[in-house]
Formats: structure tokens, sequence, C-alpha cells
């Protein structure tokens, strides 16, 4: 296993879940707040081990191999035009979903205010429920992913380690036909009143 260190923005539930599960994984973890002193944050921190550290957002993705961003959808391009110079290299797993934009993403945003990071649509399909029991009776769920080719490997080898299976489906033109699959997991959950562990498997 190659270990990564990965700076975490958001540490509500999808962030702390994840920050959990690739600390456990072995991967060094960097949460990034905005007050570093807020419970919530502290919380995280602490179920993280001794070797977590939190730290103000730019600070926190320097020297960071991948950037999760696990704020709330709408506070996406504020953060990329704060971070935008930082993370040119930098692998960004954009796990948020703005639910009142035109779209669920800001595909756009990261292409103008952080031309050079290497950004990629994934963990926002599904609840956070599946992040912290990724088993379901022995089956192994999908986690759809979208982006460039460039830091692909490591984008999957982060997903099997939250325990999931990486699924492919192309770059980040791909981006409104992955967040489809995040509108039916709302629909089913919200709408059908269905397990917030409902997820998906693609079926060869």
């Amino acid at each position: 296993m190659t270990v990564v260190q990965i700076a975490v923005i958001g540490s509500g539930n999808i962030g702390a879940t994840l920050a959990g599960r690739w600390a456990g994984a072995g991967h060094r973890i960097t949460l990034g707040a905005r007050d570093p002193s807020s419970p919530k944050v502290q919380a995280a921190l602490g179920a993280l081990g001794p070797a977590a550290r939190v730290m103000a957002p730019a600070e926190a993705v320097v020297d960071a191999g991948a950037v999760l961003v696990a704020t709330p959808g709408a506070a996406v391009p504020e953060l990329a035009a704060e971070l935008g110079g930082a993370l040119a290299g930098t692998i960004v797993l954009d796990a948020t979903n703005d639910m009142a934009g035109p779209s669920l993403h800001h595909v756009d945003a990261w292409a103008e205010r952080a031309p050079d990071a290497l950004v990629f649509r994934a963990f926002n399909t599904l609840g956070w429920e599946n992040f912290a029991h990724p088993d379901h009776h022995g089956d192994v769920a999908d986690l759809l992913c979208c982006g460039p080719e460039s830091g692909r490997d490591v984008v999957e080898a982060l997903v099997v380690d939250v325990g999931l299976r990486p699924c492919w489906i192309g770059g980040s033109e791909q981006a409104d036909v992955l967040d489809g699959a995040t509108r039916l997991w709302f629909a089913l959950v919200m709408g059908q009143q269905r397990s917030r562990r409902t997820a998906f498997k693609l079926l060869d």
C-alpha cells in the first residue's frame, strides 16, 4: 500500500467518516478547518489518533497528495478560488453536492479557479453510512468516479481502502452522468424512504 498524505476539508459526516477509514488504512490525515477549536472538528480529530493534525485549509493542502472536499456544495467556488494555486498537480476528491445549484457539481469552477488541480467526482453518490459500514452481507458496493486519467490509480486505491469497489465512468465531462446516480440515491432514500445504506452494484 502506498501511504498518502490526505487533507480533509470538512468535518461533517462524510469528511469525518472518510478520514477515519483512511487513517485506519494507514494514510496520514490532516483536517482543514477554519475553526480548529470547534467541537465538531475536535471530535473528528480525536477519533483519528495522535498522528492526525488540524490546521487552516490553505495550510492543510500544502504537501498533500490528495485533498477531500466535503464541505457544503455551495461553498466550492469560493474554496476553489482560495486554494486554487496551492492545488497544482494535486488530486482533489470533490464529494460535495450543491443541492440548490443548477447542477450538483462545480466542475466549471474548479477548471476556472484551480486549473492545474486533478479534480475528481467521487464519494458523492452514496450516504456516508456506506463509508462507515461498506459491507453489505458480503457484497461490495460500487462507488462511481470520474475525472482525469492522471491520478486515477490513486483515487481508485483510496476507494478500495474505504471498502468499496471503484466504478470508473470517464473523464470530468461525465460529471452530470455521475450526478444522476446521486439524484437517484436521493429519490430512493428520501422519496421512497429506503435505508440510507442503499447502494449501487454494477453487474458485468
